[in-house]
């Protein structure tokens, strides 16, 4: 079920991943065509500014992946209400104080983005700032997209997802065409542009949230700065990682102004556009493994955590190597996209993204690495790898390679970094193991005593009552081993068949789809824990016997029966999955 979880959910984040970047792409192409070198230059200083703004987005998307998912695995719904609220009001508090900040000071701040000082001969200085002033009205919105996603993956809403990134792609393609051919808006055209199209996918994203079967409450009252505190705390390998990309991003242009001026770096920023698309799939695949890794390691599930490493890699390393390919092969035709004149800015730009692809299957597994140990509260470690990712290794090499080979030694420095920051890595991991290990077991980095021991651990799989019977008479002899008289046995047995059937029988023949069903089952010394997990249709069978109650008792008699022999259970849908936690 995990590998079929994480392909389905892969396709999805992949997709909202792009939320930002699209936007971004779009106007790069857009502007290296109908407006120029100078404004392409003027794009290029403002990105490290944008790219603020989506670090403090995913801070707060990531921090509350880690906590939602923890609080859904547990079934706590108080808390997950209370750490959506959390995560809507720190993103509007972010808007607003960026929007006045920018707003109000964006000449200082296109200065301090290497744009220079305002003056007759400066066309760059005000390129910049126009386009900042276009991107800053869709601030509310651009936070508020990038909170959606995950909250639309824990609840299952897909599709929705993919048709709000849809309707921002063809909005902000037709405000642009608008823009350059009939309004001559210039940049700040295309910055409103951009911001108009934030707000299309946030109007079809809130739709869910607004509906009565929503999984999330907005509860202001539950807010409290320590729960923000701990979203920040979470959420800090995350912003560490953005606020490096912004760095090296100022940095590079720096350099690559000292080297080679303005002509560099509008190159540069087409390679770093299009690097944003590849960089998509390994943050789709750090996603996936960031949103399931924070539920496994909440559920104490030591063995879907181990599987889950193993899928995760597979993913990024093959995601990795075919966007490798294709991009290196369609260099030459990718760049003209978004450079129509200079010849010497389309030789470096060819070259650069070609030399930068060569990272992109290292980069792809630090980040879903990174992303991993960050769900599996290994924070100082997640956090560290950011650094060493996205700034310090890059870093190092740009300014080491740039002074011997030039502009050239610059585009090495993502394929330098990248591949010494896995070798770090491993080394971690080796360290830890105190061997040379490439097992799932290792790179899980898990404490010995984490969960259930697997001894006092039973998980099958079940996809027909053939299977259902038999996992039910396991189940008893599993007991029966460890300790327990034949009463609880047998008590422990007939849970199981009965929900896993009622399962079969309801949830299997809703519609054509291919479904099954998994049975976790753990003995402790206070008593057993049953999880069902299904992939059918949404059903809280808690709720529904509430709703219930006052028919004959005949009825339901399945439901009634077990939920009167269980001391505690608790039901969650989360990622499309039903998730129903029985103690006895």
């Amino acid at each position: 079920m995990i590998k079929k979880l994480f392909r389905q959910m892969l396709v999805t984040q992949v997709i909202s991943a792009m939320t930002v970047t699209l936007c971004l792409l779009i106007d790069s192409i857009m502007i290296g065509r109908f407006l120029g070198v100078d404004p392409m230059t003027a794009y290029g200083l403002s990105n490290p500014l944008l790219l603020i703004f989506a670090a403090l987005g995913t801070m707060i998307s990531a921090g509350v992946q880690v906590m939602c998912g923890k609080s859904i695995g547990s079934g706590d719904r108080d808390g997950t209400d209370a750490n959506y609220s959390a995560s809507v009001v720190m993103a509007l508090a972010i808007a607003a104080v960026g929007f006045i900040a920018v707003f109000f000071f964006t000449g200082p701040l296109a200065t301090l983005l290497g744009a220079g000082r305002p003056g007759p001969d400066n066309v760059v200085f005000d390129l910049t700032v126009d386009y900042l002033k276009g991107f800053i009205v869709g601030a509310p919105a651009f936070l508020c997209a990038q909170l959606m996603i995950p909250f639309l993956q824990l609840s299952g809403g897909r599709r929705r997802l993919v048709v709000a990134v849809i309707a921002m792609i063809v909005c902000d393609v037709a405000l642009d065409f608008l823009n350059v051919l009939v309004f001559h808006g210039g940049m700040f055209g295309m910055g409103l542009a951009s911001s108009l199209s934030y707000y299309a996918a946030f109007l079809i994203g809130i739709g869910y949230f607004l509906r009565k079967d929503c999984l999330f409450r907005f509860r202001p009252k539950k807010v409290t700065a320590a729960i923000c505190g701990t979203m920040i705390h979470y959420g800090v390998p995350t912003v560490i990682n953005q606020i490096s990309v912004v760095l090296v991003v100022f940095l590079l242009n720096h350099v690559l102004l000292s080297v080679q001026g303005n002509v560099a770096v509008a190159a540069y920023s087409v390679i770093s556009t299009i690097a944003n698309i590849c960089y998509c799939f390994g943050s789709g695949c750090g996603a996936v493994a960031l949103m399931l890794s924070a539920i496994f390691y909440s559920d104490e599930d030591r063995r879907s955590l181990q599987k889950l490493v193993k899928v995760m890699t597979m993913y990024a390393a093959g995601l990795g190597a075919a966007v490798m390919v294709i991009v290196f092969l369609a260099a030459p035709v990718l760049v003209p996209l978004f450079l129509t004149g200079g010849t010497e800015a389309k030789g470096m730009a060819v070259l650069g993204t070609r030399l930068f692809t060569l990272s992109l299957v290292p980069s792809a597994l630090n980040t879903t690495y990174k992303n991993y140990f960050q769900g599996v509260s290994h924070i100082r470690l997640a956090e560290l790898l950011s650094f060493l990712q996205s700034f310090a290794m890059k870093a190092l090499f740009a300014l080491s390679l740039s002074g011997v080979l030039g502009v050239t030694g610059v585009w090495l420095c993502h394929l330098g970094g990248e591949t010494v920051t896995l070798l770090l890595l491993a080394a971690v991991v080796w360290h830890k193991c105190g061997a040379v290990r490439f097992t799932a077991d290792a790179f899980s980095m898990l404490p010995a005593d984490f969960g259930a021991a697997p001894e006092n651990c039973m998980e099958h799989s079940v996809r027909d009552l053939d299977s259902a019977i038999e996992v039910s008479r396991l189940a008893g002899e599993f007991c029966e081993a460890h300790g327990m008289d034949d009463r609880k046995s047998f008590v422990i047995s007939l849970a199981i068949e009965e929900m896993v059937a009622n399962i079969l029988k309801h949830g299997f023949t809703a519609d054509n789809k291919k479904h099954n069903v998994d049975v976790r089952l753990i003995t402790r010394a206070e008593g057993a824990v049953i999880r069902i997990r299904d992939n059918c249709e949404g059903f809280d069978p808690l709720h529904y016997l509430e709703l219930h109650n006052a028919d004959d008792a005949v009825s339901h008699l399945g439901i009634r029966m077990v939920m009167a022999m269980v001391t505690d259970a608790a039901y969650v849908n989360s990622l499309g999955l039903n998730n129903l936690t029985l103690k006895l």
